[in-house]
């Protein structure tokens, strides 16, 4: 019996790190599994987690998401996790080299830009290469946004 193909969109964001596209130009991306313990997971289920202040590094051949907030789940009592413990990312051979390469050139840093729950219901990172942009490079992608608004609130009232 064949078995039914489902879409590959993602589902709902869990957590989104925002800034990270304001402050880094993001020039490729990853979708890495997350090595979790069964409360964090509850933690998620329930919509709690933040990566706004997170970042990926690289220690030995493994690649860590480092500082992601992942609030106790109360229920849970004694057995609960570490909120801000180092969590292992789950990525194939090739693409943690292609990653560490990045890392290793000038100026790159492993950025996570989402976490959200797959169509089969693992928690997935999408995970980023960036480059820092300089302060010109912010005021310019600010007032892209700002003509962007401004464009369709003008488009909105023509009808």
């Amino acid at each position: 019996m064949a078995r039914k193909q489902r879409p590959a969109h993602h589902s709902k964001a869990i957590a989104e790190n925002r800034r990270a596209r304001f402050e880094y130009a993001i020039e490729e991306t990853f979708e890495a599994g997350i090595m979790l313990v069964g409360t964090e997971v509850k933690a998620l289920r329930l919509g709690h987690a933040n990566i706004a202040e997170s970042y990926a590094s690289v220690e030995g051949s493994e690649i860590f998401l480092i500082n992601a907030n992942i609030p106790i789940y109360e229920p849970a009592s004694q057995f609960n996790h570490s909120p801000t413990r180092h969590r292992k990312l789950l990525l194939k051979r090739r693409e943690i080299n292609k990653l560490m390469g990045a890392v290793q050139r000038k100026g790159r840093t492993l950025v996570p830009l989402k976490l959200y729950f797959d169509n089969n219901g693992f928690a997935k990172l999408l995970l980023g290469i960036g480059v820092g942009k300089k302060q010109v490079d912010k005021r310019q992608t600010q007032k892209n946004r700002d003509w962007n608004r401004q464009k369709s609130r003008v488009m909105k009232e023509r009808g």
